[in-house]
């Protein structure tokens, strides 16, 4: 053989070498349900950046955007159908896929307590069977949601007042009589300047990435339910990776979940900031309080037991103050 055909060759097989490994990596496609300015994104960011670097030749993970690329209320369904892979996401924003999906915001108990008490378990259950989905992970907890104003009320009545919700929150205020609107959160801006709203319902922090915490003057003293911002992917993507590939993709999305409770410490961090920026929080006294975070959890369970009887119950037991009891 010339050495012209032996170098030939040789380039081929290097050629065939680097196809088959490039044909061994996993290739992901990652999307989200926010803006890509919110702090959750930008976390996001980060941390795909940190499985292409450690996870070189093994998975690749290609960021596709926020709702520019996907729509929001879409994120479930690209999932679900494998137009995504993978996808940063509050179930709140894909219950046109399944309704238990909102049922994450109400854990009253850590994530790490879940994965010991069989909830995650069975809520991969619920989401391989409904949704073709894997939950992998949850980024953030100890984040709740607020109702946000432009006026003060007095009591914890919210009759007449035009909220805009997702459907995370739809009932908690329709528990306090208030009339829900369902915008999309690139929308709430507009929404406020227009005088369509008259507040807004969304987790502890996040206003100043959406630049709407200029139009808001009143904060709603405590909060309730969790920003339960998480991780899936798609089942049958899963089931396509290799043990390896599964395994470092779990153990990376565990990095994210074992950094939960950073935003816990953010979000007081961002009341300060809500607070020296004019808007003020409304607070009410222990009775008035008490009655109100019964009213909203009750009414947050009773709209997803309705929609999920079988489900529902056995969710509400391992994720309620009552599954800690039990231990």
């Amino acid at each position: 053989m010339s050495k012209l055909l032996k170098r030939l060759a040789a380039t081929a097989v290097l050629g065939l070498l680097a196809v088959s490994a490039a044909a061994e990596e996993a290739q992901i496609r990652l999307a989200t349900a926010f803006p890509e300015n919110t702090s959750w994104v930008q976390e996001l960011v980060k941390w795909s950046e940190r499985v292409n670097s450690k996870g070189k030749g093994l998975v690749k993970i290609s960021f596709i955007g926020g709702p520019r690329a996907i729509p929001t209320f879409e994120i479930g369904n690209a999932v679900k159908s494998g137009v995504v892979d993978m996808a940063l996401s509050p179930g709140a924003f894909y219950t046109n896929v399944f309704p238990e999906a909102d049922m994450l915001k109400m854990a009253q108990i850590p994530v790490s307590e879940q994965r010991k008490n069989g909830a995650i378990e069975y809520i991969n259950k619920v989401w391989n069977e409904k949704g073709n989905m894997v939950y992998l992970a949850r980024m953030v907890e100890g984040y709740p949601f607020h109702i946000f104003l432009t006026q003060k009320i007095d009591k914890l009545d919210l009759t007449g007042k035009k909220i805009r919700v997702s459907p995370a929150i739809r009932p908690a205020v329709q528990a306090l009589n208030g009339n829900v609107i369902n915008i999309p959160p690139g929308e709430i801006y507009t929404a406020l300047e227009r005088s369509v709203i008259d507040g807004y319902g969304w987790s502890i922090g996040g206003i100043f990435d959406l630049k709407i915490a200029p139009l808001t003057k009143f904060r709603v003293d405590p909060g309730f339910y969790d920003a339960d911002v998480s991780l899936i992917m798609n089942l049958d993507k899963w089931k396509s990776m290799t043990p390896q590939q599964r395994d470092f993709i779990q153990k990376m999305a565990m990095e994210i979940e074992s950094n939960s409770s950073y935003w816990h410490k953010e979000g007081e961090d961002e009341k300060k900031k809500q607070n020296a920026s004019g808007i003020q929080p409304l607070t009410f006294g222990a009775a008035e309080t008490a009655k109100y975070l019964d009213a909203v959890y009750e009414a947050g369970w009773a709209d997803l037991i309705k929609t999920s009887p079988v489900h529902g119950p056995k969710l509400r037991a391992l994720l309620s103050k009552e599954a800690m009891r039990k231990q």
